[in-house]
């Protein structure tokens, strides 16, 4: 009964939240209709019918070809801040501007995007492209229009169930990211490693040996940071496993998810890696004092081995110095029954506003389908492709890469839940979590098994507390 409870308690909060996002974007929507004909709404009209079924989509234009006489000028909101200063979207825009010169792109870089777009969202004129943010996915229809039927845009991008509803897909992502380990590669060369750790035991090893054969820093944890932290939770499931379904069906129904498996598997051997390479001091000398900014340019002139974090992190490490070729990226050391895995997913994703003008939302089309197609903005960032008819060197060969998947009907709240009543927070702002294997690991205070029954104690209490089954 209390997990009833605390269910339909969550269910409240969460639908008075977004039912106030819900009726700003609707009277937005409603105002917006009334100005005159030519404000009319690309994705919907008064019968109800989308774009989709009228014929324009993503899949419908043709580059090059459609919309060469569109004059219009449209507003891409974004948080890409550094390659707004370091003048990359302003050329990206000056290349889509040599095909579709009447298509002006005005753009605005957000530094505290997550909350301020929104924010935004609620008001009807905050322009006409943007980075769709956290919002419940039964409200996309009220913002955005769909760029077509989520089984037909399968076929052209990765990652197209990303924001769906409806069957139709909402947001389209500028790149993905998978997740592995960046490395500097001469270090790895210098050290006399030929061929890359696939396991964890072979990560440590390949650690000891750059720390004996090199100056640099093995692994550098970027403990000071506190959100790099959390780039060590994006492991859990299938690459740790070999499961797409443990993540997000099986982790909340496990009553042991944190036991040894004897096989250098599961989330077990995840988090034993940063216990063990910390023990070993096989990172920087003082981890208080690691320093985000500063670990780019480290990294890249060969005094820092390798870093944990996703694919996202090797565009800005190859431009933080001279050795851009140094830096490479490979697969996280896990084998599960002899085989690696990778999993992906999409980052911030485009989406078009349903508010503004239909003329508006045709010009946002071609250059969303520009950008992904054409740019080689996903290229350039190092990202996991999202095209799937565009060039990529992007590679991880050997290496089984899927997704995780998505959780059951009617239990999608279960991971929030547990992780609020657990406080573990995994994927969920759970940095001071790994940050105190790093601690314990340091000085010894704590054995890491020691850490781990705490975990499951915590799990199997919220577990108990929310009246979740035990399946596994």
């Amino acid at each position: 009964m209390i997990r009833f409870k605390k269910a339909a308690m969550f269910a409240l909060s969460a639908a008075m939240m977004f039912s106030t996002i819900g009726c700003s974007g609707s009277s937005n929507s409603s105002s917006s209709g009334s100005d005159s004909s030519s404000s009319k709404t690309v994705g919907s009209d008064s019968s109800g019918s989308t774009d989709t079924e009228k014929g324009l989509t993503y899949a419908s234009i043709k580059l090059g070809e459609d919309y060469k006489d569109l004059k219009e000028t449209i507003k891409f909101l974004h948080h890409k801040t550094d390659r707004a200063a370091d003048g990359t979207m302003e050329k990206l825009v000056a290349e889509f501007n040599k095909e579709y010169p009447d298509i002006k792109v005005e753009m605005e870089a957000i530094t505290d995007y997550a909350e301020d777009a929104k924010l935004r969202l609620t008001t009807k004129d905050w322009g006409d492209v943007m980075f769709i943010p956290s919002i419940d996915k039964a409200e996309l229809p009220t913002y955005f229009i769909p760029y077509g039927t989520t089984e037909e845009m399968d076929g052209l991008i990765n990652f197209a169930n990303n924001w769906k509803t409806g069957g139709n897909c909402y947001g389209i992502a500028y790149m993905g990211n998978a997740q592995g380990i960046l490395i500097n590669s001469k270090v790895f060369k210098d050290a006399g490693i030929t061929e890359m750790p696939k396991t964890p035991d072979e990560f440590i090893d390949a650690l000891k040996a750059i720390k004996e054969k090199t100056d640099a820093i093995p692994l550098y944890t970027n403990y000071a940071a506190g959100w790099t932290m959390g780039a060590w939770d994006a492991y859990l499931g299938a690459i740790t496993t070999g499961d797409t379904k443990w993540m997000n069906q099986k982790f909340v129904h496990t009553k042991e998810p944190f036991k040894d498996n004897g096989n250098g598997t599961g989330a077990y051997a995840l988090y034993k890696i940063l216990y063990d390479a910390v023990a070993n001091k096989l990172i920087e000398e003082d981890y208080t004092t690691t320093d985000w900014e500063g670990c780019k340019a480290k990294i890249n002139n060969g005094e820092i081995g390798c870093m944990v974090l996703g694919s996202w992190a090797v565009a800005q490490m190859k431009a933080a110095g001279d050795h851009a070729d140094d830096i490479s990226y490979i697969p996280f050391p896990i084998t599960v029954d002899g085989k690696q895995y990778a999993t992906a997913g999409a980052d911030y994703c485009y989406g078009i506003s349903a508010t503004t003008t239909e003329s508006k939302q045709k010009a946002a089309m071609v250059f969303v389908k520009w950008m992904v197609e054409k740019s080689g903005w996903c290229e350039l960032e190092g990202g996991y492709p999202i095209s799937k008819t565009a060039f990529t060197t992007f590679s991880f060969t050997g290496v089984e890469v899927v997704e995780n998947d998505a959780a059951l009907a009617g239990e999608e709240d279960y991971m929030n839940e547990m992780n609020a009543e657990s406080e573990l927070g995994f994927n969920a702002g759970g940095d001071a979590r790994v940050q105190a294997i790093i601690e314990a690991a340091f000085d010894g205070s704590k054995s890491f098994d020691d850490i781990m029954k705490e975990w499951t104690t915590k799990w199997n209490n919220a577990q108990e507390e929310l009246d979740i089954d035990i399946l596994y």
